[in-house]
């Protein structure tokens, strides 16, 4: 199952003890105080792994401790620190504040490290206690709590390019196609329940990063069919790919698909239909596609570089898209 929100408590380890003791050791007298100080609480850090695709690895925990650290010993014996506990997680996570919504930290490069708990810091002896005046305190201190932060996980996959379509218009066979990723493809609507991120390495080995999600449906801002859950993943993506069924077998036109689809991702994100696109009318290998294909031309007089036909299925006109979505993407940076 993809997780990709989780809420999660962090307790950091609490610090150790300081305690009191005294050296007793024959022909030693007023030996003093000997009593040695706690060790450190651990910290929970959190790190970014490009290996790690979803935060599955935390959907049935909801508490997760760093280890407490040890108290003093007597002969001025330091406690043992308290063990880090570092989790990875992908990178295009946001670490939010699940009570106020404030973003705490947002994972974007590999090996990205944030500490989101401290821990407690050790008690004092009484060996630290003594001075010149005072060489036989009595007292010792207790170690603090580490801190505790009750957060919220939300992964939005990294990607240069999203695909976005209805159900059944060829996202998955498209992606498929383009990455060599092995997807569930069938001929019906609802094949992909999660989304799915490859990339196409080009000639100068460099990597496009593609990320399909669940189709949507009209309504979707309302929360039908698999509503708008996943279209966080293409909030960092910097070229939208429209994949619109040319063939119609499901009743409905390019056109209409074309409008739902931007009326739903505006209602999600306006700034989404800001971001640069491309069109791609899928399936023109069938018969009723040229029609509809003139009807959408008809309707959208798009420019020749970003609207493109395409077969997923049989490779043609894949070569053309390829080669634009590389160019769009070499011309700016977005900022997210």
């Amino acid at each position: 199952m993809f997780v990709d929100r989780v809420v999660i408590e962090f307790v950091a380890g609490k610090g150790g003890n300081g305690v009191v003791a005294w050296r007793r050791e024959k022909f030693i007298p007023k030996g003093g105080p000997s009593g040695g100080n706690g060790g450190k609480g651990g910290s929970v850090i959190l790190e970014a792994d490009t290996q790690i695709g979803s935060l599955d690895w935390f959907r049935h925990r909801r508490i997760l401790k760093a280890q407490n650290g040890g108290d003093g010993g007597g002969n001025c014996r330091q406690g043992r620190n308290g063990t880090d506990l570092i989790l990875k997680v992908p990178c295009g996570t946001l670490v939010k504040d699940s009570r106020t919504g404030e973003i705490l930290y947002d994972f974007v490069n590999d090996k990205e490290r944030f500490v989101l708990c401290k821990g407690g810091r050790g008690g004092r002896g009484n060996d630290s206690f003594k001075t010149p005046t005072h060489q036989a305190p009595n007292v010792c201190t207790e170690g603090t709590y580490g801190q505790t932060h009750h957060v919220e996980l939300e992964l939005k996959l990294i990607a240069d390019v999203g695909l976005v379509g209805f159900p059944n218009a060829g996202k998955s066979t498209l992606i498929s196609s383009l990455a060599g990723l092995r997807v569930k493809v069938a001929a019906y609507p609802f094949t992909t329940l999660q989304p799915n991120l490859g990339f196409i390495e080009l000639d100068n080995y460099k990597r496009v990063y593609i990320a399909d999600i669940p189709g949507i449906i009209e309504g979707a801002s309302s929360n039908r069919g698999l509503g708008l859950e996943f279209l966080r993943h293409i909030e960092r993506t910097k070229l939208l790919i429209f994949i619109l069924d040319a063939s119609g077998i499901d009743g409905r036109t390019p056109s209409s698909d074309f409008r739902v689809l931007r009326e739903e991702i505006g209602a999600y994100n306006p700034e989404l239909l800001e971001r640069p696109y491309l069109v791609a009318l899928n399936k023109i290998d069938t018969e009723e596609s040229q029609a509809n294909i003139e009807e959408f031309n008809r309707t959208y007089q798009l420019p020749p570089n970003t609207l493109f036909k395409i077969s997923a299925a049989y490779g043609e006109g894949l070569q053309a898209l390829v080669e634009e979505m590389t160019d769009r993407l070499a011309e700016k940076e977005p900022e997210f």
